[in-house]
């Protein structure tokens, strides 16, 4: 008699898993968003004092070289 149950209780949980996965699959008849073009390409510029690499527009001259910061400027050229 348990070994009924135990199948029951199989047999219900599966069918409520299928139905949830049913209904789940019901709301996506929509294809799926284009992922976005990608961007053009930035130049890079690389720290003279840490090496770390980041886009030229973001970077900071300095008489000897491009920084990623203020600090790093103001290191490496005092």
């Amino acid at each position: 008699m348990k070994y009924l149950l135990v199948i029951a209780v199989v047999a219900i949980a599966f069918w409520l898993w299928r139905k949830g996965r049913q209904r789940l699959h019901a709301g996506k008849t929509e294809t799926p968003p284009a992922a976005p073009p990608a961007g053009t390409p930035q130049a890079m510029a690389r720290c003279a004092h840490c090496g770390l690499h980041l886009p030229a527009a973001d970077a900071l001259a300095g008489e000897r070289g491009v920084y990623c910061s203020a600090a790093h400027r103001q290191l490496a050229e005092h």
